[in-house]
């Protein structure tokens, strides 16, 4: 215990307690998503620890009926639930507070702790910062699935300001948190505005103002290639050199800030294989087959195998950018389903894809389309960076408070 204290040095009023000794450790019971309904009595399951929440749960997504409940574990306010299972060690024991007067259930692989003398909140804020979250993921057993268990957690040190301190250190956070929470929403809200707009320019439903005329049905194939990637191989994979593409580095913008690039060695190779920046890409095989990205990189990237490259036929005929919204639109994706219906393995082929048929406006109409749909991305992309921002910015504050740098007055 005393080793963990000299390592980060905290303040000598804080005290030093085990996980275990702040309360009593529960197991969540099964919940399979058939038992779930669209409304009855809340419930969480340890999936959503990962994919709805963040520290502490605002909200429900679950529910289930009487005799479900009555076979699961009941959570109460105060309640701190870790993940008991999770792909990577990094996500494992990932920590929510129960925050609600209402009594919800909780699924299995759900552990939970049941506080006493600890705000709930600054708990769940100080388990989830940098040094505990470390401790915690050492805890994982397991490898393609990951396992924690109360009789580990039990035994992470935690350093605990006063209740005081800690229910104002939480409030203080609680105020980014806020921040964030509302700067998501307006972007969702002017994702759905897009994507309503998107559906109406894209089919002509709207036209914008001084266009007029009839559209022309065509076969994406007679203004489009759809360029397949080249079969590199693992094997000569390096640490530094020209990135290369694969299905997992397929994103709505494909930046070296938020990918995990592998790099192969500079080859004489044909330009088809070549990435450059703003070329649109899709993935043709796997879970995420037909999801599209554009590539942001200044610096040239090769294409790998099963990763498509849309290639302008002929500019006089087709926008690059509008070709970009047309591939994410409802209409092609629609046919995208239908294709992967008749197969047993989510793939498509570059035939398949370029035989899906468009209504398409002349030239100078699709960029004024394209024009207007990115001004709107424009907005979206400055917002998610400025909620990035705000996260950062709340990673060092939580550094800095949970730690005891910087104290709040009591």
């Amino acid at each position: 215990m005393n080793s963990i204290k000299e390592k980060v040095p905290y303040p000598s009023d804080w005290k030093v307690k085990k996980l275990g000794e702040l309360g009593e450790f529960l197991k969540g019971k099964g919940i399979s998503k058939s038992e779930t309904i669209e409304s009855g009595l809340p419930c969480i399951r340890y999936g959503e620890i990962y994919t709805r929440h963040h520290d502490y749960i605002k909200e429900f997504y679950s529910f289930v009926d009487e005799d479900t409940a009555n076979k699961s574990t009941e959570i109460m306010k105060g309640d701190i639930l870790f993940a008991g299972s999770g792909e990577t060690a990094e996500e494992i024991g990932k920590s929510v507070a129960y925050l609600h007067e209402e009594k919800a259930y909780a699924g299995g692989d759900i552990i939970i702790l049941r506080t006493k003398d600890v705000d709930s909140k600054y708990l769940a804020f100080a388990l989830n910062e940098g040094r505990l979250a470390k401790e915690r993921a050492k805890l994982g057993q397991g490898h393609s699935v990951v396992h924690i268990y109360p009789k580990e957690l039990k035994e992470l040190i935690i350093h605990l300001p006063s209740e005081i301190e800690q229910q104002k250190i939480a409030s203080i956070l609680s105020t980014w948190d806020k921040a964030i929470e509302l700067k998501e929403k307006l972007i969702e809200q002017k994702k759905e505005q897009k994507k309503g707009l998107m559906q109406k320019l894209l089919t002509g439903e709207v036209r914008l103002p001084g266009f007029e005329g009839e559209w022309r049905q065509v076969r994406l194939g007679k203004l489009t290639k759809l360029q397949g990637g080249y079969a590199f191989k693992s094997t000569e994979f390096v640490k530094q050199g020209i990135p290369i593409i694969r299905i997992s580095n397929i994103a709505p913008e494909i930046t070296d800030t938020n990918q995990d690039f592998v790099y192969y060695d500079e080859v004489e190779i044909s330009d088809s294989f070549k990435v450059n920046f703003g070329d649109i890409l899709i993935a043709m095989s796997g879970a995420t087959t037909g999801k599209v990205g554009l590539y942001k990189n200044r610096e040239l990237a090769y294409l790998n195998q099963r990763v498509g490259k849309f290639v302008n036929l002929d500019e006089s005929k087709l926008d690059y950018s509008f070709l970009y919204h047309l591939v994410m639109s409802s209409t092609f994706k629609l046919q995208l389903k239908e294709e992967l219906a008749t197969g047993a393995q989510p793939n498509i082929s570059s035939k398949q894809i370029e035989n899906f048929k468009f209504n398409i406006p002349p030239l100078d109409e699709q960029k004024k389309i394209s024009r207007t749909l990115n001004q709107i991305d424009r907005s979206i992309i400055l917002q998610e960076k400025e909620i990035a921002l705000l996260k950062h910015q709340k990673q060092g504050l939580m550094q800095l408070l949970l730690t005891g740098k910087v104290r709040v007055k009591v």
